[in-house]
This record gives structure tokens, C-alpha cells and sequence, in this order.
């Protein structure tokens, strides 16, 4: 008697049509990046140096609730993130090098957008209070543009590895 097992689903495993979708995982894991990167930065300089809250412009108790919704934020991001990832591994369409670079993308993405927007031009907060912000400041955003030219290199080494194929 013949194997009688269905076949399988499209996206489940041995689905002979599976893509990959490399522009969709850089997305997802930009997302995911994210949030890990403002999750850092709420625990480590909100939470556990106590250097400043997300909105510094107002009390103290004012501070601590957008601390709580920035750690909301985050949270939500993360999880998104998370099941849009899984999403694309059970349907076997994870680009593993265009993940990585959408990660560190996301890192540095936090960081910039935090260092120049939030602390410069909107002034949510500063990194610090009562020193000289100049060298919080450099080694802040120079370490956000690192990690966006690390994650830009990441994104062409793996769109070359895209068009040239797996062997390359």
C-alpha cells in the first residue's frame, strides 16, 4: 500500500515552494533590533544608573510614566517582532544574512533616532545631568552610526549573496 501522508501545506516543511523573503526578514529583525536596543537603554540608564527618564521636562512622576510607556513600547515592539519572526521560520522563508543585518540595522537605527531627535532636537532628556553631555553625547551617537554602518554593510554583503546564491 502506498505512502498515503498529505502533502505539505505551503510554507510548512518540504513544501518545495518555500522562497525566502529577504526583505521581510530584514524588516522584521529591524523591528526586533528595535527593541532590544530601547530596551537597553531604558533598563541600563533609566533604570539601573537612574541618568534620566524618557521625558525629563516635567516631575519626577511624570518621568517614570513615560518610562512605563516607553518600556510598553518596547515590550509590544519586542513580541511583534518576535511572532513575525517565528512567522517566517515555521514557513521556512527566514533570509538568515538579511536578518542579521536588519538586527544590527535596528540597533543602530534606536540609537541614532534617540541621540539626535529625542535628545537634541525634541530634548526629551539628555543622557546625563550635571556634567559636560559632549563626550555622553559623541560616544552615544558615534556608537548608534557605527552600528547602522555595520548593519548597511551587513545589508549589501547579504543582497550580494541574495543575487549570486547560497555558494557565493
Amino acid at each position: 500500500m502506498a505512502n498515503s501522508a498529505p502533502a505539505p501545506r505551503r510554507g510548512e516543511p518540504g513544501d518545495p515552494g518555500a522562497r525566502l523573503e529577504p526583505r521581510r526578514s530584514l524588516a522584521v529583525c529591524a523591528l526586533i533590533g528595535m527593541a532590544v536596543m530601547a530596551a537597553v537603554d531604558e533598563i541600563v540608564f533609566h533604570q539601573l544608573l537612574g541618568w534620566h527618564h524618557f521625558y525629563d521636562r516635567s516631575t519626577t512622576a511624570v518621568g517614570l510614566f513615560s518610562d512605563g510607556l516607553l518600556h510598553t513600547a518596547e515590550l509590544l515592539a519586542l513580541v511583534a517582532g518576535l511572532v513575525l519572526h517565528a512567522d517566517l521560520r515555521r514557513r521556512r522563508a527566514l533570509a538568515a544574512d538579511h536578518a542579521l543585518a536588519g538586527l544590527v540595522l535596528g540597533l543602530g537605527l534606536f540609537q541614532v533616532f534617540d541621540g539626535i531627535v529625542d535628545h537634541k532636537l525634541l530634548r526629551l532628556h539628555q543622557i546625563r545631568y550635571g556634567v559636560d553631555v559632549t563626550p555622553y553625547d559623541w560616544a552615544w551617537n558615534l556608537g548608534g552610526l557605527a552600528l547602522l554602518l555595520l548593519g548597511c554593510a551587513l545589508t549589501v554583503r547579504a543582497a550580494r549573496r541574495t543575487r549570486t546564491g547560497p555558494s557565493a
